[in-house]
Formats: structure tokens, sequence, C-alpha cells
């Protein structure tokens, strides 16, 4: 059971037989990125904004057993929860999800601690790529499947190709932020990275993970794989001593 102190239905709020739900979402998808290692030991989180709600992720609950009841949701206008399950801690995640959602006008913010992710902030780290402060990659296919800005046109041009999209000329750019101790303690610079990199779908974590956002959930969920797609390609290429950009 949940609390609640508005007069609501707090359990009704997770329960739905449609599995584009919400709370059913994020269970789902929890347990794929499960399957691609992108959520082990219970770390990363997604959040899906719908209508005037917040779905979100509970805390220190292993993601590929997640079930709709132990999803939290909160108002989106007051910021206060209107579903807690009792027995669960709400996400350290959660006034980052809040950020891409306010400043992005995102839909659906998913959190993942890739190995190949936490690999390319050290390359960048160790300066073997250029700046540390930026992965940056250009000229391979799977960058058209990124958004500029995360949340950009769908519009179809002549060619099939995506206005909002970058171009396979394009150079596509992810702002590396420093790790902190605390999660929620990574809100400011990730704020910050969001408004200096205008054209960013997602904030990269040095050695801990990535932050990739949205439209809705199916612009986040296929950003979410293009990005890892390319940080995977880029360790790969730096094995072979080839350069990203």
């Amino acid at each position: 059971m949940a609390s609640t102190g508005h007069d609501v239905d707090a359990d009704a709020l997770v329960k739905s037989s449609d599995p584009t739900h919400p709370a059913n979402l994020i269970c789902s998808l929890c347990r794929q990125f499960y399957g691609l290692g992108w959520v082990t030991g219970t770390g990363g989180g997604v959040s899906i904004k719908h209508d005037k709600h917040i779905f979100l992720a509970p805390s220190g609950v292993e993601k590929e057993l997640m079930q709709p009841d132990n999803i939290f949701v909160m108002d989106y206008a007051s910021r206060e929860y209107i579903r807690r399950p009792l027995a669960l801690k709400p996400s350290a995640c959660t006034p980052l999800f809040l950020a891409a959602f306010t400043t992005r006008g995102a839909g659906c913010c998913i959190h993942t601690h890739s190995q190949w992710a936490v690999l390319v902030t050290l390359l960048c780290e160790a300066g073997m790529q250029g700046r540390k402060d930026v992965f940056k990659i250009s000229q391979i296919e799977q960058i058209k499947g990124i958004s500029r800005g995360g949340t950009g046109s769908t519009e179809i041009a002549e060619g099939g190709r995506k206005l909002g999209n970058l171009g396979y000329f394009d150079t596509m750019r992810i702002p590396i932020i420093e790790n902190t101790a605390h999660e929620e303690d990574l809100k400011e610079s990730l704020e910050k990275a969001m408004v200096e990199w205008p054209e960013t779908c997602a904030v990269l974590v040095r050695r801990h993970g990535v932050y990739v956002w949205g439209k809705d959930v199916t612009q986040a969920k296929t950003q979410a794989e293009s990005l890892d797609y390319l940080f995977q390609l880029a360790v790969e290429m730096h094995k072979l001593g080839l350069k990203w950009t």
C-alpha cells in the first residue's frame, strides 16, 4: 500500500492493463535496461512525465524485479508525492529528472550506469581524445539518431531525414560533469550543462553514467540506445588508435 495525503485513490494511479501506462512502461524499461547491463545492482532509473503527474522508479529496488506497485507518483505543479510506497525510498535521481522536465521540456528521462558511458568519460579525463569536459564524435551513421536538444522536431524532410536531428557530417557533443558523493548534488552542474550546451540530449557524469532525455519515452529510449552504441564504438575506436572526430 502507499501513503497519500490527497483526496485521490493513490494506488489507482499505477494500476492499468495498458502496457503503455507509465507505471508499466517504467517496469518494462528497467527490465530491458537490466539485460543491457545499464542498471546493475539497483543503480540507474527512469522517470516519465504524463499529464500533471511524474512517475518515478524507486531507490533500492532491483530493476529486473520492479513492479508497478513500487512506483512513486509526484504532482508536477506542487512537487509533492501523491503516491509514496511506504516501504521504499524515492530515487535520489529525482531532482535531476525534474531538471530535464523543467529545463528541456522532456517527457521522459533515463539514467544508466553503462560501462561504455563511464569509459568514455575516463578517456576524456585522461586527455586522450581532446577536451576533458565533452565527448565528441562525428561522421558515424548512428549520430543521425540523436535530436538537437533531446526533444527536437520529428518532422521528416525529403529523403527521410528528421529535421530536428543531427546529420552525418555534424559533430555530436555530450558535456561531461564531475561526479559527487550524493546523486542529488549533481543537480546544479547538470542544469548548468543543459544551459551551456543547448543542442545536447544528454549529460555524462564522470565515473558514474549518463542522463538522457526525450520528448517522450520512445525518443528518450532510442537516444539512450544510440548513445550507448556510440560510446561503445568510441572505446573500440580508441583501442585501435582511431580518432573520434
